[in-house]
């Protein structure tokens, strides 16, 4: 099933539930940036369509099994004339999984406007090497997307660098793209530590706290986003990242910060 095929299936679920594939895995879980989604999916069905995302902190509470249901939950803490406070969650076999907050914002009249910080001067997509899919060696779930390298070091390269990214963008045919689809995309690259490391070891997200520019920019299906993390502090199994998310001209679409923990 596609990323957007399994939105759609929660979405279609009378019991908020859907169960992940083995496709979509990441090790004994399913990929982090579906499980996210999805909740993030059954937030915004309960929210007024004039509010859009503005942002989400997300926290792994444990890994959650491909091939056995997830529910998703979704409960609005306050609503006020402008912002709407949502709580989201997956769990399975009875277990939280995920925890989601969501503020969802409608537009408001103010003086203050500022442009973003241009993106960072990059080789095209097609002259940066691709991420190769290895079965065996690479999580499941990358098969699903294209990812090119354009700034930093590989994962495990012993490299110093505190910068890393590149391009992204999904394989399939998603159709339309929306705030669901940058949170498949934006979790797709690996911890920005893991260059740092001299030998293969696992790594995860902690907590994850996405911002959205709004209004979203439109985004085509076959379009390359552009991601740069930045490392900002690694220290006794943990690094602190954030990062930006742009669109091929260079339009802003997220500003990304995560807390990972490394084993090694």
């Amino acid at each position: 099933m596609t990323f957007a095929e399994l939105l759609s299936a929660l979405a279609e679920s009378s019991k908020q539930e859907v169960t992940i594939p083995s496709g979509w895995a990441q090790g004994r879980a399913s990929y982090g940036g579906l499980v996210a989604a999805l909740v993030y999916q059954g937030m915004r069905a309960k929210v007024m369509e004039d509010r859009p995302v503005r942002s989400l902190a997300i926290t792994f509470v444990g890994p959650v099994a491909p091939g056995e249901p997830m529910q998703v939950e979704a409960q609005v803490l306050r609503e006020g004339k402008a912002v709407t406070q949502m709580l989201g969650m997956a769990r399975q076999n009875g277990q939280v999984m995920c925890i989601v907050q969501g503020s969802f914002g409608a537009s408001r009249e103010s003086v203050v406007s500022l442009a973003s910080e241009p993106a960072p001067q990059v080789k095209a997509a097609e002259d940066c090497m691709e991420m190769p899919y290895v079965e065996g060696l690479n999580p499941v779930f990358l098969q699903h997307f294209a990812v090119r390298w354009a700034l930093g070091d590989l994962p495990f390269s012993n490299s110093k660098k505190r910068e890393m990214g590149g391009w992204m963008r999904f394989r399939e045919d998603e159709g339309s793209i929306h705030e669901g689809h940058i949170l498949g995309l934006v979790d797709v690259w690996p911890p920005a530590v893991l260059p740092h490391l001299k030998h293969r070891a696992p790594a995860s997200s902690l907590t994850w706290t996405i911002e959205f520019v709004q209004p979203q920019p439109a985004l085509g299906n076959t379009d390359w986003l552009l991601y740069r993390a930045n490392i900002d502090h690694a220290r006794d199994g943990y690094g602190h990242a954030s990062a930006m998310v742009w669109r091929e001209d260079g339009t802003l679409v997220a500003i990304s910060r995560q807390t990972v923990t490394v084993f090694g």
